[in-house]
């Protein structure tokens, strides 16, 4: 069944999720067939990385599928009790309450246990709702940052339920793949915590651009809210990116033999390296929390400032 709803005031109603539409060609692509999948009842199968914007993007199938807010039901697959699934599937099947359009938003769908896999089987027997008339009233929507096909080879992963839900499948790229999206989104996002935070919205200098558009973002775009959540917040966009600087330098470059005076000399150099590693490696587990990394290594805060001084002292002067 196709749902026909007007497309010109959709994209709006998704601002205060963080949407702006991409710049990027892989972006365009994907939100072209967002719009056209979110006119059918079709079982969606979201893939990406962490912090890839997921649940931005299953509510937006929802959203384009003349949905309103109430009707999308989420459900935390790895923590989900059997009893808990049965009663949203059965209500959506049921179309019990008052949206016309309801989506059932199953998140890290690798995680579902079981006996979960095997009653939600049960309920999709060709991946799509229907009513008692025959009208589709609902759909499945599923996101995994895991390589389902992997799941299902190593059998932790129902193979019939995976091609069930996986009626179509939308790969959402990395923000390192779309960094010509990178300006807008933190402008967006700028704008939307200084509205929260009842401050102003910093003004991003050429130079802190090019910073964020350079670096990776492993954590995608939460990290980058968080990056303009912070900006707001300290009124100082330098300070607010000095983690993004440091942990952007370029790793120290391996000891050549013809400079090496002595294997004292090599012995010391390498553990520098070895410290700055273990330093960057716990600031990015700890999502450069500070105190957390310091415990994890087990010094003091202190301690660890003024290592973070010397490297940051290092990587500036390698840079010079």
């Amino acid at each position: 069944m196709q749902i026909e709803t007007p497309t010109s005031h959709l994209i709006e109603r998704l601002q205060d999720d963080g949407f702006v539409p991409g710049a990027s060609p892989a972006v365009n692509a994907l939100n072209a067939m967002v719009e056209q999948l979110a006119r059918t009842s079709i079982p969606v199968l979201l893939v990406g990385e962490s912090g890839t914007g997921k649940e931005v993007y299953a509510r937006m199938i929802h959203c384009f599928s003349g949905g309103e807010a109430r009707g999308l039901k989420k459900i935390a697959c790895a923590t989900v009790e059997p009893v808990r699934l049965s009663h949203a599937l059965r209500e959506l099947r049921e179309g019990s309450g008052r949206e016309k359009v309801q989506t059932l938003f199953l998140d890290e769908i690798e995680e579902l246990p079981q006996e979960c896999q095997k009653l939600l089987l049960t309920f999709v027997p060709n991946g799509e709702f229907q009513s008692s008339e025959g009208t589709a009233r609902a759909r499945v929507i599923s996101a995994t940052t895991h390589d389902m096909d992997n799941e299902v080879a190593k059998g932790r992963f129902r193979r019939e339920l995976y091609f069930r839900l996986n009626g179509a499948c939308l790969r959402l790229p990395p923000l390192r793949d779309r960094t010509e999206d990178i300006p807008a989104l933190t402008e967006h996002l700028l704008r939307r915590h200084a509205e929260e935070l009842k401050k102003s919205s910093p003004v991003l200098n050429q130079e802190t651009l090019e910073l964020l558009t350079s670096y990776p973002w492993p954590g995608n775009i939460r990290e980058l809210e968080n990056v303009a959540r912070k900006m707001v917040a300290l009124g100082d966009t330098g300070l607010a990116v000095s983690d993004l600087r440091m942990a952007r330098m370029v790793p120290a470059a391996g000891i050549r033999a013809g400079r090496v005076s002595s294997l004292k000399v090599a012995a010391k150099a390498a553990s520098r390296e070895t410290e700055r590693e273990l330093i960057l490696q716990a600031l990015q587990r700890t999502k450069w929390n500070r105190k957390r990394a310091a415990r994890e290594l087990q010094i003091s805060y202190k301690s660890l400032l003024y290592k973070l001084k010397q490297i940051e002292t290092v990587g500036i002067n390698k840079e010079k």
